[in-house]
């Protein structure tokens, strides 16, 4: 059984593999052997040339180093078994919405361009005690943020694509929108959450609000949020852009209410020890013929 993984770094952290198991390292260039002889493949989160996907004809299972999948999802060949790395990366990512949103709220974006022009502006800020903030997304990313804001005095809110108990559905954002000081966008990117922060969703946010955007880029319409940022409405963070990278000439860099990090919730150290152990356990259950983990339906 063939198994071509991303990072020669992450054999040390498969544990112990099945015998038959024959693990090579492909970084997406020139292939290490022939291609249809490999089962499983473990990507990176680049992507991969789809000519080079075809070429893999015995192919089953694709597992992918990240979470979201999306760039994977129209490629992917009939049949073959699509796999994301959910888990692996839920408490940096929560991590980073903590942090940005704390950063932004209390304008640490601020007081570092002050600190770079040396001048000590003292000013008060918001503050996020106290706050409500309505989670989009209630996956677990969602679910962990939800934690640590409640633990730091925060009033949350959550919804989810299922309602159950605590968590409402897209349809309940009307009525939530208007009363929410933080929006955590934390949704995986589908053709139903393609654009769902528009002009309208924009609109119903509470003024002086901030929207925290660590899903995808595509999530948001850029336009509409530029628009309102620029107006001083409402606040930005944002680890995700459409386009991404975001151009050097673009508004948002230079808007007063927009803190930009360049995709890194994720991009912690430790991140090869982090997301390779799931890789590990996804090859003893292929191997042994047991349903693998956390497998893509719907673009979930």
């Amino acid at each position: 059984m063939k198994i071509w993984i991303a990072h020669e770094a992450g054999l040390a952290h498969l544990g112990v593999l099945p015998d038959g198991a024959e693990v090579e390292v492909w970084d997406g260039g020139e292939f290490p052997s022939d291609p249809a002889d490999v089962k499983l493949l473990v990507a990176g989160g680049g992507g991969v040339d789809e000519d080079k996907l075809k070429a893999m004809t015995g192919l089953a299972a694709v597992q992918i180093l990240s979470a979201g999948a999306e760039k994977w999802i129209p490629i992917m060949p009939e049949g073959v078994a699509l796999c994301d790395n959910r888990g692996a990366h839920t408490e940096t990512t929560a991590e980073w919405i903590q942090a940005a949103t704390l950063a932004s709220i209390r304008r640490f974006d601020a007081f570092a361009r002050h600190q770079a022009a040396r001048e000590w502006a003292a000013g008060f800020t918001g503050t996020l005690t106290g706050a409500t903030a309505l989670i989009v997304g209630a996956g677990s990313i969602g679910e962990s943020v939800a934690r640590r804001f409640a633990a730091g005095g925060v009033d949350v809110v959550k919804i989810a694509r299922t309602a159950r108990p605590g968590v409402g559905t897209i349809e309940d954002l009307p009525d939530l929108l208007p009363k929410a000081d933080v929006v955590v966008i934390i949704v995986p990117l589908t053709p139903e959450t393609e654009k769902l922060v528009d002009a309208a969703f924009l609109a119903r946010m509470k003024d002086g609000a901030l929207l925290v955007n660590a899903a995808r880029g595509r999530v948001v319409d850029t336009d509409a949020l530029t628009a309102e940022v620029r107006t001083g409405r409402i606040r930005c963070a944002l680890d995700v852009t459409e386009p991404e990278p975001l151009p050097a000439d673009h508004e948002l860099w230079g808007l007063e209410g927009a803190l930009i990090t360049p995709h890194v919730g994720g991009a912690v150290d430790g991140f090869i020890g982090r997301v390779y152990p799931p890789v590990g356990d996804q090859i003893r259950r292929f191997a042994a013929g047991e349903p693998l983990a956390n497998t893509v339906v719907n673009g979930y």
